[in-house]
């Protein structure tokens, strides 16, 4: 094997060594195996290009055009085998924007997400591009640090705590093994290296200044490593400041493990989107629905709550029933039927609680059943119909109170207790508690407290209060709004010992003359959900239902701002003949989160038409790459016609070559020379195409002969190319040129006869990239450049004897 094919393989490598830091973002080594499997076939394909001897352009090319398909194979749309069609490249935008919102919903380490992956891959891919053409087509391995480094630059922006130092160690071996292999490679070159006394030296034997460079390189990659460590680091990374901002309750990724989704949505307070999106269309039986919900968080720490990946079984396999073990037989049926616009693109679907079955969806769809949330890691909401069973359970009062606490080692109460010491919430909790002797009265005596009667207020703006936890600033200043209320409800009654969580979801929406719920973004919503043994995981929801469009309220925990609760679940704050699901100031309010504006795990996008302007945008690039990939070959053709125009016989053919009588100069000869000098051009042009080399010491009658033994030319193109050396060497030295020569049919005879002994990479280039094209273009690049530099010399020179410093005094001594 070569020194290039061998420098070749030690760059992809490298390469890999270099990727060693995205290991601290994943949580599984997915992204791995398949940058394993892309970057070997990438290097594979640069072997082989390099084998067959190609430019470096054909190089690169045939490494593009291998990530492509490994791409397309990898990361399928389902509308192609291998070769990438329009619907590959639409997927791929669509693979972009599942990436942007994982970056906004996921904290490292984080699952493996498809766009995630595609992302992933693509880049060290296109790394691997770049570091093999700088290593091994320009030499410059150096400058192939620069790639190197911007894959390690992805953990250190994006990861909270500090970056680990043994992905960097490997990143760093990698690319000095990289850098030893090309001056190995530079050694071999020249032979061997010897000694002032002429004695061998081994390529690997230490010499007194390569000891020394060695000893500088370990100091200094120590140096990179431990520098970090003694330096304060700085809290908070890219995801983090994409993630969250601002101070409220109930904001954070969480410290659990495996990737965690940031369901809340930036509680700065400003949630300034004022247009509003459809995102879905829900038609149901159930006369009074509650929440449409697709996600919790159950992880709460200082930083606030946080969710844990979904980890479950498929939903072919059927959901658990709820109604099996329950304390209360007040159960009751329902199907509802979901249109998802193409605005809500999340892998978390909007599902009722309870729901006991699923209709409509693709393979790839799981449920997990301590969350009770319908997810999938490679498939998508956007679009989607579907239809669901679920169950509402109707509790009453008694049956409620009688439900017991949980034993303080079961896992639902070792996960979902948990919270932070904080001393305000510790002391408002005990008096909000006291004297209560069951678990739903306590529970209720803190739903009850988030009330206007106790001064709490909904509003879109925060206010931060010096000193204080986010929570306990909340229930000072009692400004907040449904983040602030269901993360401070479900972290106090944790305090109180009550397994508790977020959940996240829509409220009703607005309901049509059709019995359809039509739920936009301003629909998006946040409540708690509190767990009493017997009867699962019990919504409440203490933000004031006033201010929240399409409000619903239970028997059990009912609106707290009315004069007097309500029997059963009822429309909230509606005044009589309003419109149920409508607010009860009747205002259209922008107090929805936005799902698009680092909110749940999905996008809302307003434009609908993007997704299909990208992937126009992608094919009309590719047709403009190769509209300039066929310029060559264009220009090649361009002048062989007219060359060909120039040779057509003008007069009957002649079939001798005896000399002439007397020199007469007329336009027949001054045109014959003309027609000899264009063909023979021609010819020169087309032997550079086919890689036969030019002697410009030879006449024109040897060239063609050795054109003829090089090329290996049968009768008919030998003939021809005799033909065309006879008919320049009489254009350059006879007094009377060759005339009637059929030059034209003789040129299409020898591009044959060397098309015929050509190898197909050769005959390939002629046609599409053609030698004597790309070499004009570089002669004349050249000579432009000399020109220009000859015009600003001169410019300078000129400048400088008009120049008025000339006229100062001292100038003249």
């Amino acid at each position: 094997m070569s020194g290039r094919r061998r420098l070749g393989l030690v760059a992809a490598g490298s390469t890999l060594l270099a990727a060693a830091p995205i290991s601290s973002i994943f949580d599984s080594f997915t992204w791995l195996m398949q940058c394993l499997l892309t970057v070997g076939l990438i290097a594979a394909a640069a072997v082989g290009a390099r084998t067959l001897r190609f430019p470096a352009w054909a190089q690169a090319l045939s490494m593009i055009v291998t990530l492509l398909i490994m791409l397309t194979w990898i990361f399928p749309s389902g509308h192609e085998f291998f070769i990438p069609q329009p619907a590959t490249f639409s997927h791929f935008a669509d693979l972009f924007q599942q990436a942007g919102q994982d970056t906004r919903s996921y904290g490292v380490p984080v699952p493996d997400r498809e766009g995630l992956l595609f992302v992933t891959v693509l880049g060290i891919g296109s790394v691997a591009i770049a570091v093999d053409l700088l290593t091994v087509v320009a030499r410059r391995p150096a400058l192939a640090g620069l790639p190197m480094l911007a894959i390690y630059s992805v953990p250190v922006a994006v990861y909270v705590d500090s970056v680990p130092v043994l992905p960097f160690i490997v990143g760093a071996t990698g690319f000095l093994w990289l850098l030893v292999s090309d001056n190995i490679d530079r050694v071999r070159r020249f032979g061997r290296r010897f000694t002032g006394d002429g004695r061998d030296v081994d390529v690997w034997e230490p010499s007194p200044l390569a000891a020394a460079g060695r000893r500088l390189g370990v100091v200094g990659v120590v140096a990179a490593v431990l520098l970090p460590l003694l330096v304060p680091t700085i809290s908070g990374g890219l995801l983090s400041r994409l993630t969250q901002s601002g101070g409220g309750v109930g904001v954070g990724t969480g410290n659990g493990s495996g990737g965690r989704i940031n369901l809340f949505a930036s509680l700065s307070g400003q949630l300034t989107r004022t247009d509003e999106v459809e995102l879905v269309r829900l038609r149901t039986n159930e006369q009074t629905p509650y929440y449409l919900r697709f996600g919790v968080a159950d992880q709460l720490t200082t930083n606030g709550f946080g969710s844990r990946t979904p980890n479950g079984e498929n939903i072919a396999q059927g959901l658990p029933d709820p109604r099996n073990g329950s304390a209360t037989d007040n159960f009751a049926q329902h199907r509802a039927t979901v249109e998802v616009s193409n605005s809500l693109q999340q892998g978390m679907l909007p599902v009722y609680q309870n729901t006991v079955g699923v209709d409509g969806l693709e393979n790839g769809w799981f449920y997990d059943d301590n969350q009770q949330v319908v997810y999938s890691n490679r498939r998508s909401t956007k679009g989607l119909k579907y239809t669901f069973d679920y169950v509402r359970a109707d509790p009453t009062l008694a049956q409620l109170r009688r439900a017991q606490p949980l034993s303080p080692d079961d896992p639902i109460v070792r996960l979902n207790t948990t919270h932070p010491d904080d001393p305000t919430v510790t002391r408002l909790v005990n008096q909000l508690v006291a004297g209560k002797r069951t678990e739903y009265d306590k529970v209720r005596a803190l739903y009850d407290f988030f009330s206007s009667k106790n001064g709490f207020t909904y509003r879109l703006s925060t206010e931060p209060v010096v000193a204080s936890s986010e929570i306990a600033a909340f229930l000072t200043t009692k400004v907040g709004y449904c983040q602030q209320y269901a993360a401070a409800l479900a972290w106090m009654a944790r305090e109180a010992g009550i397994p508790a969580r977020v959940a996240f979801g829509f409220t009703r929406g607005q309901r049509q003359n059709d019995d359809t719920y039509v739920i936009t973004n301003r629909n998006a919503h946040a409540w708690t959900e509190v767990y009493l043994k017997g009867f699962g995981w019990i919504p409440f929801d203490a933000t004031p239902a006033a201010s929240v469009a399409g409000a619903a309220r239970s028997g059990y925990a009912p609106d707290t701002d009315l004069p007097t609760p309500t029997a059963t679940t009822s429309e909230s704050a509606a005044a009589p003949g309003a419109d149920p699901s409508a607010p009860a100031d009747g205002a259209q309010r922008p107090d929805r989160p936005d799902l698009g504006d680092n909110s749940t795990a999905g996008s809302v996008t307003s434009d609908t038409g993007g997704v299909s302007g990208t992937a126009l945008l992608i094919v009309a690039l590719a047709v403009l790459l190769l509209a300039l990939l066929l310029v060559p070959a264009l220009r090649r053709l361009l002048v062989r016609r007219h060359r060909h125009a120039a040779t057509v016989p003008k007069s009957p053919k002649v079939t001798a070559l005896g000399g002439p009588s007397d020199i007469v100069v007329t336009s027949e000869a001054v045109q014959a020379r003309a027609d000899a000098h264009a063909a023979w051009d021609e010819l020169m042009d087309t032997m550079v195409d086919f890689r036969i080399p030019i002697d410009p010491t030879e006449t024109p009658r040897v060239t063609a002969q050795r054109l003829i033994t090089d090329a290996v030319l049968l009768a008919e193109p030998a003939a021809a190319a005799t033909l065309l050396g006879a008919a320049e060497e009489r254009a350059r030295y006879a007094r009377k040129p060759l005339q009637g020569g059929e030059l034209t049919a003789a040129l299409g005879q020898v591009r044959k006869g060397l098309a015929r002994s050509a190898n197909r990479r050769t005959r390939l280039a002629a046609v599409l990239m053609p030698p004597s094209v790309l070499m004009r273009w570089r002669l004349g690049i050249a000579d432009a450049s000399a020109r220009l530099v000859s015009a600003g010399g001169r410019l300078r020179e000129s400048l400088t004897k008009v120049s008025p410093r000339r006229l100062l005094p001292h100038r003249s001594r």
